[in-house]
């Protein structure tokens, strides 16, 4: 690939995508600088350690020399957009720029779905690699082994986590009609994103547009029995399909049993001990199944899966302190709030108290969509503490309050942090949940801890 000298700066470069596409861009040549009103880790590591300037005055000046990569959390109203718009600049939206430079020249493996897609296309990346295939990726979190979110790779294939939320301001198509994929999963569809779909209907008519980028030769990977998906299917599919279940079940191509793992009704092999939690061995079934679409036997791809190092912020052990574990996920769903609490359990000793603590930080969320099944997502805690700051819309302590005394608000993540301590004691297992940066909250927790029960 010829390094090109163009400049690009970033229209809110500090989000997974729009830093991820940073990196892909530094590493083809272009000289990448960008703006946002916040960065955090792990987002801010990675940019610093490519040279790439971020500032946070959302209002200077824009570069005449650079094309403008505009992120979808920019929006028609604020100042920089109008200084765009009244100039004469180029510019693209970053799912548009990321199709035309990288993708089209790409055999691409895209993973969908409302859930799973981080954990699902980084179990692929790593699959791909453990083999050789050295793939080009790009995903919303950082994968354990490769220590960023981003990378071109040596060779066609590309894996990408493909999100179904808007492209930009000026572009309201889901980012992933872009993106072109050979491969396909749809992991599974739930109604989310509140902010920018008004029903669940409205979800699924972009995954059926994105069914019909699916080449003849491609392949659609999704479960059985998920009603939204099937309706996506009925609308047309030019593709293969294969179909996943949680057991044998008539007209599944993949199933486990008891931890094993059949393709076609002959078995694979046994998921590793490693992968904890029913959603995640749901992934891991459709991680080998698009690997082997790529071309990895499927006992191969499973064998890889036995020294997959996670990923950043899913079921991540952040530290322990005092006896005191602490785990932090980016769970901000009812169903990801569940599924990763059933995980964690999995894992803990009977005896140990679970302590869930909550930033309910997603637009949906903050909108309170969700809020009637908060209560029974967090059921399986033994303590739960919600982050309540005033923009909520809806009132915690009505919504969850079948919790009975389990339950404690806070509003600011100090006086969260100052609860979950005074609460804590050996042997507990806290669980942080959040889809932002929550104030650094996971790690200032672990040094509390360390101070406190020192």
């Amino acid at each position: 690939m010829t390094a090109p000298t163009q400049k690009l700066h970033i229209l809110g470069i500090a989000g997974t995508f729009m830093g991820s596409l940073a990196l892909l861009a530094r590493e083809m040549g272009y000289q990448v600088s960008g703006r946002d009103h916040a960065i955090y880790p792990p987002m801010s590591d990675q940019l610093a350690a490519a040279g790439i300037v971020v500032e946070t005055d959302m209002d200077a000046p824009l570069p005449n020399d650079a094309e403008i990569i505009v992120g979808n959390v920019m929006r028609r109203d604020m100042p920089v957009i109008d200084q765009l718009l009244n100039g004469f600049y180029r510019f693209r939206s970053g799912p548009q720029w990321l199709g035309e430079e990288v993708l089209f020249q790409r055999f691409v493996l895209a993973v969908s779905g409302t859930h799973g897609k981080t954990t699902t296309s980084s179990m692929v990346a790593h699959i791909l690699d453990a083999v050789g295939m050295a793939p080009g990726f790009l995903i919303g979190g950082v994968p354990g082994g490769f220590g960023v979110s981003a990378r071109l790779g040596e060779t066609p294939f590309f894996v990408i986590e493909a999100d179904e939320y808007d492209t930009a301001f000026f572009d309201k198509r889901s980012k992933f009609l872009h993106y072109r994929p050979r491969g396909l999963v749809i992991n599974n569809l739930e109604f989310d994103h509140a902010d920018i779909f008004d029903d669940l209907a409205a979800i699924e008519r972009q995954f059926a547009h994105l069914l019909r980028l699916v080449p003849g030769q491609g392949k659609v990977i999704a479960p059985l029995d998920e009603p939204a998906i099937d309706r996506v299917l009925a609308t047309g599919v030019w593709s293969p399909v294969e179909r996943l279940a949680e057991q044998p079940t008539a007209g599944a191509d993949w199933w486990q049993a008891h931890g094993e793992l059949f393709c076609e009704g002959e078995p694979v092999g046994y998921l590793p001990d490693s992968i904890q939690g029913a959603h995640n061995r749901r992934n891991a079934m459709a991680a080998v199944a698009l690997a082997r679409f790529a071309g990895v036997p499927a006992t191969e791809g499973l064998a890889a899966l036995a020294d997959f190092g996670g990923v950043a912020r899913r079921l991540e052990l952040k530290g322990e302190a005092g006896g005191v574990r602490v785990i932090d996920d980016f769970a901000h769903h009812p169903t990801a709030i569940e599924a990763t609490l059933a995980a964690v359990r999995e894992q803990m000793p009977a005896e140990a108290r679970l302590v869930a603590v909550l930033d309910p930080r997603s637009n949906t969320m903050r909108a309170g969509v969700h809020a009637g099944r908060l209560a029974g997502a967090l059921s399986a805690a033994d303590r739960v503490v919600v982050h309540a700051p005033g923009d909520l819309a809806f009132d915690p302590t009505i919504a969850l309050a079948a919790l009975g005394e389990r339950l404690a608000v806070a509003e600011s993540v100090d006086q969260l942090l100052a609860t979950v301590i005074a609460d804590c004691r050996e042997g507990d297992w806290v669980v942080s949940m959040s889809n932002g940066g929550f104030g650094g909250f996971p790690a200032r927790l672990v040094d509390s801890l360390r101070e406190v029960k020192a």
